[in-house]
């Protein structure tokens, strides 16, 4: 089981559950480490404020951006005063939040087109984007069909792909942009179960780095975030046995939470020298690698 962007799925053993597509994917890895179990550290308080430093007013999409790590993301740009466009493909965010909701499936450039279009009438050109869309569908290899592979690389890879493609035509016309792509630790280390997953995922460091040469005199930078374990709606739902295996990797000895992802992806729109990064935000489960 994975949450897709937030990497925190046991490696399989079985049959996985059906399908499983979220707006946040992301998986766990099988790194090694001494952190006890029964750990209780707690995660700090982290509600999203706004920083006074931070440049506001720019024009933020963020793909999946209707629950858990996404939200989180759009969430932390509001705050700093961005105008943020966010999508969805079955579940709007609320209302509430303020943001501007675009139902908008990344398998489809169609659909990816005219989701930019309409965050560029309401906010103008989209100077940060943040591909966090992504879907799992998690099977051993001997169990796991070619629609299971290529359907979770179109979603994951392709579709992030997609969504630059589009960003990057207005960040030349500005010469200026910031990419920023969701991928997992099991990109970094594997994951039994999630050859898919971790094929897809482990392509958004090479797209990343391609970016940068391409793009980087233009004064935009793309970099990747991986998440580890992370408590989110799939999290929540591993059994008790699943979670402590999970927690037995991480030095933390506790989930990330998906403010803690955000705070990452704020700090590389905000860091212009920094291009080409992959930053695990994992507990100490990878131990920076």
């Amino acid at each position: 089981m994975t949450q897709p962007t937030s990497a925190e799925a046991a490696p399989a053993t079985a049959p996985a559950p059906p399908a499983t597509t979220t707006a946040s994917a992301a998986a766990t890895t099988a790194v090694q480490a001494t952190a006890p179990a029964d750990a209780t550290a707690t995660a700090p308080a982290n509600v999203p404020t706004a920083d006074p430093s931070a440049p506001s007013g720019r024009s933020v999409l963020v793909t999946g951006g209707n629950r858990g790590i996404g939200l989180a993301i759009a969430r932390r740009f509001a705050a700093s005063g961005d105008r943020v466009t966010v999508t969805y493909r079955s579940e709007a965010p609320p209302a509430s939040e303020g943001f501007l909701a675009v139902r908008c499936d990344v398998t489809d450039s169609a659909q990816v087109d005219q989701a930019f279009k309409e965050a560029e009438t309401a906010h103008g050109p989209v100077s940060v984007l943040v591909a966090n869309a992504g879907a799992a569908r998690d099977r051993l290899l001997v169990r796991m069909s070619e629609e299971d592979f290529t359907s979770v690389v179109d979603t994951n890879l392709t579709g992030a792909f997609r969504v630059a493609r589009r960003a990057v035509r207005g960040m030349l016309r500005a010469g200026h942009g910031r990419i920023v792509l969701l991928s997992s630790t099991a990109a970094l280390h594997g994951s039994p179960g999630q050859t898919n997953y971790a094929a897809a995922k482990a392509g958004l460091v090479g797209f990343a780095r391609s970016l940068t040469q391409e793009l980087g005199a233009r004064d935009i930078t793309c970099n990747v975030v991986a998440p580890g374990l992370t408590e989110t709606d799939m999290s929540r739902a591993l059994t008790p046995e699943q979670r402590r295996a999970l927690l037995s990797t991480t030095p933390a000895g506790r989930p990330g939470t998906p403010e803690e992802v955000a705070d990452a992806v704020a700090f590389l729109v905000g860091a212009g020298y920094v291009r080409g990064a992959v930053i695990p935000v994992d507990g100490g489960a990878g131990l920076g690698h």
